[in-house]
C-alpha cells in the first residue's frame, strides 16, 4: 500500500470480520434472552464482541499476506509516558465534568444523599445476613472513584485490547491516507454502528427513550467520534496503541459512576452517563481542541 492511498480492500475485509463476528455474537444474545446479566453473557461480550475487532486484525493480514508490521504493541513508554498519563486520569476528569453539567441543567436528577449508595449498601447487608454498618455514602463513592482510577484501566486492559489492537492498531492507520480529520470522523461512524445491536438491545441506554433505538445509535456514534478520536490521537502521538487500552479502560471503569448521583429517570440519551450527549461534552471539547490544532491528527 502505498502511503498516500488508502487500501479499500483491507478495510473492507477488516470491518466485514469485525461487524461479522461481533454482530453474530449479538444475534446468540439475542435469541437467548438479550443483554441479560449473566455469566455467560458477560464472557460473550468480553470475549466475543469486544474481541471481534482484535480477530479481524489477525485474519485481515493473515487472509491479505500484510505481514506483521506496524502493529502498534510496542509500548514506546520513554516517548509516549504523557499519553499514558493523559490517557489513564482524563476519562474520570471527563466523567465527572459530563455528570456536573447534565445536574447544572437537570437539577430534579441529582440526587445529594446518595440513597442508591444506601440502597446497595442495605441489599449488600441483607444478602450476608448482617446489620448495615454506618458508612458515609461519600466514603463508597471515593472508593469506587479511586479504584476507577487505579485498578480498572488495569482490569480491563484484556478485554479492551480486543477492540483497540483492531480500531486503532488497525483501522485507524489503513485511513490515515484520508488526512487526520476525516480519518477520525469515518472512525467514529464505522465504530458507532459496530455497537448498533448491542444498542438496540439496551446497551448505555437503555430502551426506553423515545426513538429507541435509531437515537441510541446515533448517539452512540456521536460518543465513538468524540473518544475515538480522543484515543486516535492519544496513538498518533505515542506510536502505540496503549494508551487507547488504557484510556478506554478507564472510561469503561468511571461510566457507571452517574447512578449513585442519580434518581428519578433522566432521558438517558442526554446524560448523566458520559456517553450521552450532555454527558461527553467535556471529550467532546477536547476532540474540538484536537481538530482545531494544525497537525494534531497527522503521524
Amino acid at each position: 500500500m502505498e502511503n498516500n492511498v488508502v487500501d479499500w480492500k483491507r478495510v473492507g475485509i477488516y470491518i466485514a470480520f469485525a461487524f461479522g463476528v461481533a454482530w453474530l455474537v449479538a444475534l446468540g444474545l439475542y435469541l437467548t434472552g438479550g443483554l441479560t446479566p449473566t455469566p455467560a453473557t458477560i464472557i460473550a461480550l468480553a470475549v466475543g464482541y469486544m474481541g471481534a475487532p482484535a480477530l479481524a486484525h489477525i485474519l485481515t493480514r493473515l487472509i491479505t499476506r500484510e505481514g506483521w508490521q506496524e502493529l502498534y504493541l510496542h509500548p514506546n513508554f520513554k516517548k509516549g509516558w504523557v499519553y499514558w498519563l493523559i490517557c489513564w486520569i482524563a476519562p474520570v476528569i471527563f466523567a465527572f465534568l459530563g455528570m456536573g453539567l447534565f445536574f447544572l441543567f437537570f437539577p430534579q436528577y441529582y440526587d445529594p444523599t446518595l440513597s442508591a449508595v444506601t440502597k446497595l449498601m442495605e441489599q449488600s447487608a441483607a444478602a450476608a445476613g448482617q446489620t448495615l454498618p454506618a458508612i458515609d455514602p461519600w466514603i463508597i463513592v471515593l472508593s469506587q472513584t479511586l479504584s476507577a482510577i487505579i485498578i480498572a484501566p488495569l482490569i480491563n486492559s484484556i478485554p479492551i485490547l480486543g477492540e483497540e489492537f483492531g480500531w486503532r492498531a488497525y483501522l485507524q492507520p489503513k485511513l490515515m491516507p484520508l488526512g487526520g480529520r476525516k480519518a477520525m470522523l469515518l472512525m467514529g461512524v464505522i465504530w458507532g454502528l459496530w455497537h448498533a445491536p448491542i444498542i438496540a438491545m439496551g446497551h448505555n441506554y437503555g430502551t426506553e427513550y423515545s426513538g429507541a433505538p435509531w437515537l441510541g445509535i446515533l448517539t452512540m456514534i456521536w460518543f465513538t467520534f468524540t473518544l475515538g478520536t480522543f484515543l486516535g490521537w492519544a496513538t498518533l502521538r505515542a506510536g502505540s496503541v496503549w494508551p487507547a487500552v488504557i484510556g478506554h479502560g478507564a472510561i469503561n471503569g468511571i461510566a457507571g459512576i452517574y447512578v449513585f448521583f442519580t434518581q428519578g429517570t433522566p432521558n438517558t440519551l442526554l446524560g448523566p452517563s458520559v456517553a450521552a450527549l450532555i454527558g461527553s461534552w467535556a471529550i467532546a471539547a477536547v476532540t474540538l481542541i484536537i481538530f482545531l490544532k494544525r497537525d494534531a491528527l497527522e503521524p
